[in-house]
């Protein structure tokens, strides 16, 4: 219990940071007057960069143990803050851009490899722990996951605080100071070697998953690349076009993030628990999959009806869609766990988030592209689309594990 409090704590801190660094970005170089799908490129290498960091971290955290991994994590995420930090305004457009590409991939691969060992630290810290494991692993991948999102919300926040009181440069510095510090932690309250077992010896074996696993990977590319494909870039930019300020944009997706991020910890009372751990939450990532895909759609055509001010139906409609999208996320965080050995568990789960961190690629390249080709309605029915690839996949997810 220790250890999974341990680095649930240092996922909270790098959380923050990562999320402060979002805003920090987005808002400095719209400031500085660049494109929509130009601010999406600057994330491009980001999300591109985890699917390698997810699919390969998940061995390596196997292979040299979940602590390693979660300090080589935090300690890239420090060497991103100071290489972003070191961007001048007397470059050129192009130099910038290529070098906050560049350094945010590097944030990239620091964000799931640690997204991947703590993870995995759940699935060994419950393995060990024995009695109700169902249950007991449906709740904490439920609190950690929901609790992380909100930590994320509240980095939203901060780094619009900090981009307006500090500046770009120094409110990286302090970041990394601040990361630093959790990095000296982890590596004082964690044992070595914890979850080192024995590694796939063979590409074939790392892509050999569970029918479970193979479904619930593909059924997240759809999932996150619906999210973001009109949050990445369409809403704060849309709303920020309606005559909204950066920092009422900024409160707004840092509370939204809260909450959505309250829901998923609280996913297990709204879905119920089975005893065997699947045959009510596979009916419930199906149900709940179905709802989230009519919800884009009907937000589209509230807009093109022009019944309400544009604005105010993204928020309200954000918030609804938020909600259903927690619950979704979250059983989905549980069923890769619930599928997963124990054994190997970080090379399930790094699979897994490597599929995720595909569909969130793929969502913020959309993002800018669809929102400059045709606004936030195009965003949404890009959304509404992805979504339903996402309910088709869930329909074939097995409701018993793999022997």
């Amino acid at each position: 219990m220790f250890n999974y409090l341990t680095v649930t704590a240092a996922y909270w801190g790098f959380t923050l940071t990562d999320g402060a660094l979002r805003m920090l970005v987005l808002f400095h170089f719209y400031q500085l007057g660049y494109s929509p799908f130009t601010l999406a490129f600057l994330f491009l290498l980001y999300e591109a960069a985890g699917v390698g960091a997810n699919f390969i971290g998940g061995w390596l955290a196997t292979r040299f143990g979940i602590t390693r991994m979660l300090t080589i994590g935090l300690s890239t995420e420090i060497a991103g803050f100071l290489l972003l930090s070191a961007v001048s305004p007397d470059w050129s457009a192009a130099l910038s851009v290529a070098w906050v590409v560049v350094a945010q991939g590097v944030c990239g691969v620091a964000k799931d490899l640690t997204k991947t060992a703590s993870k995995s630290a759940i699935k060994l810290t419950e393995a060990a722990a024995g009695g109700d494991s169902a249950g007991r692993l449906f709740r904490w991948v439920a609190w950690f996951t929901g609790s992380k999102n909100a930590m994320k919300g509240f980095g939203f926040f901060l780094g619009g605080i900090l981009l307006q009181f500090l500046g770009f440069g120094p409110s990286l510095w302090l970041m990394a100071g601040v990361l630093a510090l959790i990095l000296l932690g982890v590596v004082v309250a964690l044992p070595s070697l914890m979850g080192k077992a024995k590694a796939s010896a063979t590409a074939r074996e790392l892509f050999a998953k569970s029918p479970g696993i193979n479904l619930l990977a593909a059924a997240r590319i759809g999932l996150f690349g619906a999210r973001d494909v009109w949050f990445v870039v369409g809403v704060p930019v849309f709303l920020y076009s309606s005559g909204w300020t950066f920092t009422m944009v900024g409160g707004f997706l840092a509370a939204w993030t809260i909450f959505y991020g309250v829901v998923q910890a609280l996913a297990p009372s709204v879905t119920g628990r089975s005893q065997d751990g699947l045959s009510r939450e596979v009916p419930a990532a199906q149900s709940w999959s179905l709802l989230l895909a009519a919800l884009p759609l009907g937000i589209a055509l509230t807009i093109a009806a022009d019944l309400f001010p544009a604005d105010i139906v993204v928020v309200a409609g954000l918030a609804l869609f938020g909600f259903v999208f927690a619950v979704n996320s979250s059983v989905h965080s549980y069923l890769v766990l619930a599928y997963a050995g124990s054994e190997k568990a970080a090379e399930d789960v790094g699979f897994y988030y490597a599929a995720n961190a595909a569909g969130r690629f793929a969502g913020t390249l959309l993002s800018g592209l669809v929102y400059q080709a045709g606004g936030i309605f195009a965003c949404l029915m890009a959304s509404a689309v992805l979504l339903a690839s996402c309910v088709v996949v869930t329909r074939f997810l097995p409701r018993h594990r793999s022997s």
